[in-house]
């Protein structure tokens, strides 16, 4: 469920999210349950009652985890979008920031504050009714200040506006590969535009990017089920496709065999 830049989310199952790719930064809170996040680096487990901000331009898996004794994952996240943020700049005489280069996860679960100012924000989903445009607006920057005095060191994170810059093609790729996100994506990522991180890919790696990729997924795919013996039932969404069919399809057009008889 969202209003404005404020989420909240309650499952009673297991839930895989759909989104991979962080587009602004997120501050969140875990109510109940677990959500696992799955990146490049490994994966992060945000326990009840973590509190986290994430920086935008990020890939990211996530997984949402109920309570063993029935009660449901709840989650309450708030966008600090980038329009936002160069608001607040304008409005409190921020300077330019450098890039920033540090952590692009931060755990903030020991401030009581940011706590109590999430949770605060539950009643405003049993009545959406009572959320305007400007409530939201005023919330969004008592989370910055609070984030702000929590670490002051956030101004880089927050305040950095620059694109990602150009990095090595096939570093990124051979790491990312399983991020199920547009062909824009992964240029925005590797700091090209669309044409020139095609134009790239092609010098880099000899193929285009649709032909790498799945390429690339399904060699993984043989590996993991021939020598791990994982099932194809348990990978292929790992891997980036988007259906068993479609998977399985594309696995015996490339082995000459079914994904289920290897």
């Amino acid at each position: 469920m969202q209003h404005y830049n404020l989420l909240y989310s309650c499952v009673y199952e297991k839930e895989r999210g759909i989104e991979q790719f962080v587009e602004e930064h997120a501050l969140g809170i875990i109510l109940s349950g677990e959500l696992h996040l799955f990146t490049n680096k490994g994966t992060i487990i945000f326990k009840k009652n973590s509190i986290g901000l994430i920086r935008r331009n990020q890939l990211a898996k996530s997984m949402k985890f109920p309570e063993s004794n029935g009660k449901p994952f709840k989650a309450i996240n708030i966008l600090l979008d980038q329009n936002a943020l160069k608001k607040y700049a304008s409005i409190y005489t921020i300077k330019k920031q450098d890039r920033y280069k540090g952590d692009y996860i931060i755990d903030l679960t020991k401030n009581s504050f940011l706590k109590d100012y999430l949770e605060s924000l539950l009643p405003y989903f049993d009545n959406p009714e009572l959320l305007t445009g400007e409530i939201s607006e005023n919330k969004t920057i008592e989370a910055v200040k609070l984030l702000l005095k929590a670490k002051p060191e956030l101004f880089s994170f927050l305040f950095d506006f620059n694109d990602p810059h150009k990095i090595d093609l096939e570093a990124f790729m051979v790491q990312n590969f399983t991020f199920n996100v547009t062909l824009n994506k992964f240029a925005k990522l590797t700091g090209r535009s669309l044409a020139t991180f095609k134009r790239d890919f092609r010098k880099t790696f000899n193929d285009s990017p649709s032909q790498w990729l799945t390429k690339k997924r399904l060699e993984e795919a043989h590996y993991l089920i021939a020598k791990k013996n994982k099932r194809p039932t348990d990978i292929y969404l790992d891997l980036g496709f988007e259906n068993l069919s479609h998977f399985s399809y594309a696995f015996k057009k490339q082995f000459g065999v079914s994904p289920m008889n290897l």
